[in-house]
């Protein structure tokens, strides 16, 4: 768990899945059953050919840096956290999520580095998915 602001998500229906497996430190998501691409941002619809067959599946949580920037200035609640690591991790499963990097060096950081999901609590029956280096 990292030590980053963290605030529960407005969660609806069809959101709801997702939200629910973060509590139970599950990354899950909806899986197109005919064109079989996973969906993030978690929607009935896919977005690939517009079939509404989709099923939840769970995900490996396992993924590596797409693209990413460290921010070293911002205010508010963020301030006291800079260095602080926003990235694209693209998930081993295909979709690519926008998120924090937490538990490295920010000048460490490189595009292909493998990387894992944690989840911060917000204290409201969800997690946010946050990733760290892969050991």
């Amino acid at each position: 768990m990292s030590d980053l602001p963290t605030s529960a998500p407005p969660v609806n229906a069809e959101t709801k899945p997702y939200w629910d497996g973060t509590a139970e430190g599950v990354l899950r998501m909806p899986r197109c059953d005919d064109c079989g691409l996973v969906i993030f941002y978690p929607r009935s619809i896919c977005p690939g050919c517009r079939s509404r067959n989709t099923t939840w599946v769970e995900l490996s949580g396992r993924g590596s840096v797409y693209s990413y920037t460290v921010t070293r200035r911002i205010g508010g609640r963020w301030q006291k956290h800079t260095p602080l690591v926003i990235a694209y991790v693209e998930l081993d499963e295909g979709p690519r999520m926008l998120t924090n990097l937490v538990d490295c060096d920010p000048e460490s950081v490189a595009i292909g580095m493998p990387v894992e999901v944690r989840f911060d609590p917000t204290g409201e029956e969800s997690a946010v998915p946050r990733f760290a280096p892969r050991p």
